[in-house]
C-alpha cells in the first residue's frame, strides 16, 4: 500500500477516487500509526505512520484503500499517568470520527493500557497487543439516495408530542413485525411499527443512544448487558447491534430514518457526550484515552492520574477543549446533515455546559452550539442535571433550548397519590413559568413528562410502592428510593376488581394531564398501554423481557390505547392547550382577558385562603380561548376549556362555572369512565367528581353568540 502527506481535513477516514484519507488529532503524540485488517477484521495486513502532522492533527493518504476496509490507530506517546498521558502503541483504538464499527469488545487484560494486578496499578504500562479483543473501525461509503425522501418541514415546537422509545426493546417481541427484522433498526422503521405509532397521535420518536457503545464487564458477568446504550465509545457510528444487516448498518439505519419521515415523524437522537467507556484510570484504553488523554478528558488539575467524574461513570468529556467541542459539534453536524435526523436528547446536558470554574449558559459548547445555523433547524433538548458541582439546573438552560422538567414529574405524582396540593401543581400546568419564562423562552421549553426510560413505567407508578431490582444483581441497592409512588393499596399484580379500577384510573389521569398540560409532553413508549416492568425501577441492564415491549394486550390495555389517542387528539384539535405564551393569571388590560382562571368545587374563583389549605385536592383550570395568542394585542378565536382534577380519595360535588359568552358546558372525556359520550351542562350544575379522577369540558357557545358568529 502506498501512502502520501493527504490532507488534514476531513477528520476521520474518508475515501476518494484514489483511496481513504486518514486524519486524527492529537496534541501530545508522538506519532500515530493506521493499521490495515483483512476483511474479516481479525489480522493486521498492513501498519503505516502517518507522514504529517499540522496544526495537532495526524494525516496520510493511503492509496486503494475503499469502503468496506477495516482500520484502527496505534499511537505513540509518553506513558506517564501521573503527567496525564497514557499513550501505549501496543493498543489498537477505534477512530473517533469513525463512521462505523465492527466486532464487539472482548474483556481480555490486553484491553487494558495497564498491566493488571501489577503493585502499582495503572503506572505500569501493559505490552500485549489489543487488537484480537477490540472492535476495529470500517471506512463507509456514505452515498445513500435520500431522493425518495419528500422535503420535509420539523414539526412546530408547540405541536410536538415526545415518544420515548428503544430500538431493540419496542419491537423485539411485535408480532406484526417480519421475525428477521425484531429488534433491529429495520424493524422500526417497518411499515406495522410506523404505522402504529403514527396512530397515536404523536409526532417525534426519541431514541435511547444508538451510537455504538459497550458492554460493561461486569454486566457480562452476570450474564446482563448495557441494554439502554448510555456507554458511549463512538459519536458518529450507529452501534451494529441493532442492525438486521451487520455489514451495511449505516444504510439500514439512514433507511430507517426514511421510513419514519414518510410516516410524518421527526427521529430525535438521545446522546452520551459527557463520557465514555473508557471508564477511569482503572479503565480499558480503547479509543480516546490512548489518543490524547489530555485533551479529551477533565483530569484532576493536581493530580492529572485521576478524573474528574462529574458524571458517576469514572470521566468526563473535556468540553473545555477546541478540539472536543469541534468532535461534538461535527457529530452533531453529521447526524442533521448526512443521516437526516431532526433533534438531540442530550444526556446529562449540565455537564456540556460546564467549565472548569462551573455550569455557564456562555459556556464554549452552548456558544458553539448555538451559532450553528445548521443546528439552528432541529430541536435541543437538554436533560439539566448532572451529579458534579451546581448539576440542577432546569430552566437555567439559554433561549433556542428545551428541558426535561422533573419538577413536571414529581409534582404531578405526589398530587395524584395525594401527596401535593392545588397550589403545587398550578405552575407545572402552565409549562412551570417560574422555571422557564425569562428571555423570551416559551411554554414548549419546558418538557414534560410522568416517567421516562429511567424509573417506573406508567403501570408500575401506580402498582408498586417500592422498587423490585432483584434481576440487576445488586440486592435492590440499585436505583432510585424515592419514586413518588402509590400502589394504590396492594403491592404488584392484584386480581381485586376495584384496586385493578383504581389503577386504570391513574394511568389516565396521569396521561391527561400530561396531555393537557402546557409544555411539550413525552410519553414513553409502551405506557399507552400500561407496559410493566415487574417494579424494576432500573431495567438498564435488563436486555430481556423485563424492558421489552409486550404486545400481547387485554381489553383495558386496548382501552388506554384509545384514550391516549383520544388525548393528543384533542391536543391537536385544541390550541389553547398548546399555547405560544405563558399564561399570567391576571387581567390583560387591552383586550380585558383573564388567561386562565383557577375555580374552586362551588365554581367560584378560588380565594388565596383556598390556594394556601394544603388540603386542596379538587380544583378546575378554566381556560379562556379569548387570550392574547401572539404579540399582537388583540383577543383570540380559541376553544375555551374547563379541566377539573380531583385527587381527593371520594366524590367531590362540583359546580359549573360561569365564563364569558357561555351557554353551558360540554363534557369531553371524564377518566372515571371514558365511555361516557358527550353530554351538555347547564351553568351552574353540580356535578359529582369521582375520587382520584379528571374531567375536561368544552365551552358552549351561548345562543346569541352563536347567532353572531352565523351572521
Amino acid at each position: 500500500m502506498r501512502i502520501s502527506e493527504g490532507k488534514p481535513y476531513p477528520f476521520g477516514a474518508t475515501a476518494d477516487a484514489e483511496g481513504t484519507n486518514f486524519a486524527v488529532f492529537s496534541a501530545h503524540a508522538t506519532r500515530i500509526d493506521v493499521c490495515i485488517f483483512d476483511a474479516e477484521g481479525g489480522r493486521e495486513i498492513e501498519r503505516l505512520e502517518l507522514p504529517e502532522y499540522t496544526d495537532e492533527i495526524f494525516h496520510g493518504h493511503v492509496a486503494d484503500v475503499g469502503p468496506g476496509t477495516f482500520y484502527g490507530f496505534r499511537v505513540h506517546g509518553p506513558y506517564e499517568p501521573e503527567a496525564g498521558h497514557r499513550f501505549n502503541p501496543n493498543k489498537l483504538l477505534l477512530d473517533p470520527y469513525a463512521r462505523a464499527h465492527a466486532g464487539k469488545l472482548v474483556w481480555d487484560p490486553a484491553v487494558f493500557g495497564y498491566t493488571l494486578g501489577a503493585e502499582d496499578g495503572d503506572l505500569i504500562m501493559d505490552e500485549r497487543d489489543s487488537a484480537p479483543f477490540v472492535p476495529k473501525s470500517v471506512v463507509v461509503d456514505p452515498n445513500f439516495d435520500w431522493r425518495g425522501e419528500y422535503r420535509r418541514r420539523n414539526v412546530p415546537w408547540d405541536q410536538t408530542i415526545v415518544y420515548e422509545a428503544h430500538v431493540k426493546g419496542f419491537t423485539k417481541l411485535n408480532p406484526a413485525v417480519d421475525e428477521n427484522l425484531r429488534g433491529f433498526y429495520a424493524g422500526l422503521g417497518s411499515k406495522p411499527v410506523v404505522d402504529y405509532i403514527r396512530s397515536l397521535g404523536v409526532t417525534s420518536v426519541e431514541l435511547l443512544p444508538i451510537h455504538t457503545f459497550i458492554d460493561d464487564s461486569h454486566l457480562l458477568e452476570k450474564g446482563l448487558k448495557n441494554y439502554w446504550g448510555y456507554n458511549s465509545i463512538g459519536f458518529f457510528a450507529p452501534d451494529p447491534r441493532y442492525a438486521a444487516d451487520v455489514p451495511n448498518s449505516l444504510r439500514e439505519f439512514k433507511e430507517m430514518i426514511a421510513r419514519l419521515h414518510d410516516g410524518g415523524l421527526e427521529v430525535i437522537l438521545d446522546v452520551v457526550y459527557n463520557h465514555t467507556a473508557e471508564g477511569n484510570e482503572l479503565g480499558p484504553t480503547l479509543s480516546f484515552k490512548g489518543i490524547d488523554n489530555r485533551s479529551y478528558y477533565r483530569l484532576l488539575p493536581d493530580q492529572p492520574r485521576y478524573y474528574i467524574n462529574d458524571t458517576g461513570t469514572g470521566n468526563t468529556l473535556n468540553l473545555s477543549h477546541p478540539r472536543v467541542i469541534q468532535m461534538v459539534a461535527d457529530s452533531l453536524r453529521y447526524w442533521v446533515s448526512e443521516m437526516r435526523v431532526d433533534g438531540f436528547r442530550f444526556d446529562l446536558g449540565t455537564i456540556l455546559a460546564r467549565e472548569p470554574d462551573g455550569f455557564k449558559t456562555e459556556s464554549g459548547f452552548l456558544k458553539a452550539v448555538g451559532q450553528d445555523p445548521l443546528l439552528a433547524e432541529v430541536k435541543l433538548i437538554a436533560e439539566p442535571w448532572d451529579c458534579g458541582p451546581g448539576g440542577y439546573q432546569v430552566g437555567g438552560f439559554p433561549p433556542g433550548w428545551a428541558e426535561w422538567n422533573d419538577t413536571f414529574r414529581d409534582v404531578t405524582r405526589d398530587f395524584w397519590r395525594g401527596e401535593a396540593s392545588a397550589k403545587a401543581l398550578a405552575p407545572r400546568l402552565c409549562a412551570s413559568p417560574d422555571k422557564f419564562n425569562f428571555r423570551g423562552r416559551k411554554p414548549w421549553a419546558s418538557v414534560n413528562f410522568i416517567v421516562a426510560h429511567d424509573g417506573f413505567t406508567l403501570r408500575d407508578l401506580v402498582s408498586y410502592n417500592d422498587k423490585h431490582n432483584e434481576a440487576n444483581g445488586e440486592e435492590n441497592r440499585d436505583g432510585h428510593s424515592d419514586n413518588r409512588s402509590w400502589n394504590c393499596g396492594a403491592e404488584g399484580p392484584s386480581d381485586d376488581p376495584e384496586i385493578r379500577a383504581l389503577r386504570m384510573r391513574q394511568m389516565r389521569n396521569f396521561l391527561a394531564t400530561l396531555l393537557l398540560s402546557q409544555g411539550t409532553p413525552m410519553v414513553c413508549a409502551g405506557d399507552e398501554f400500561g407496559r410493566t416492568q415487574k417494579g424494576n425501577n432500573n431495567a438498564y441492564c435488563q436486555d430481556n423481557e423485563i424492558s421489552w415491549a409486550n404486545w400481547k394486550l387485554d381489553e383495558d390495555q386496548l382501552a388506554l390505547v384509545e384514550f391516549f389517542r383520544r388525548l393528543t387528539a384533542l391536543f391537536h384539535l385544541y390550541p389553547v392547550l398548546r399555547r405560544s405564551r405563558f399564561f399570567t393569571g391576571e387581567i390583560n388590560p387591552d383586550i380585558d382577558v383573564l388567561d386562565v382562571t383557577w375555580i374552586d368545587a362551588n365554581g367560584s374563583q378560588m380565594t388565596a385562603e383556598a390556594w394556601d389549605n394544603e388540603r386542596t385536592r379538587c380544583f378546575g383550570m378554566l381556560l379562556d380561548g379569548r387570550a392574547q395568542v401572539s404579540g399582537i394585542k388583540r383577543r383570540g378565536e380559541d376553544a375555551t376549556l374547563l379541566a377539573v382534577f380531583n385527587a381527593h380519595h371520594d366524590v367531590v360535588k362540583f359546580a359549573l362555572p360561569p365564563c364569558a359568552e357561555t351557554g353551558g358546558w360540554n363534557r369531553l372525556f371524564d377518566t372515571n369512565d371514558p365511555a361516557l359520550p358527550g353530554q351538555k351542562y347547564k351553568i351552574g350544575a353540580v356535578y359529582e367528581v369521582t375520587g382520584r379522577s379528571m374531567l375536561l369540558f368544552e365551552r358552549v357557545p351561548s345562543v346569541k353568540k352563536a347567532r353572531a358568529r352565523a351572521a
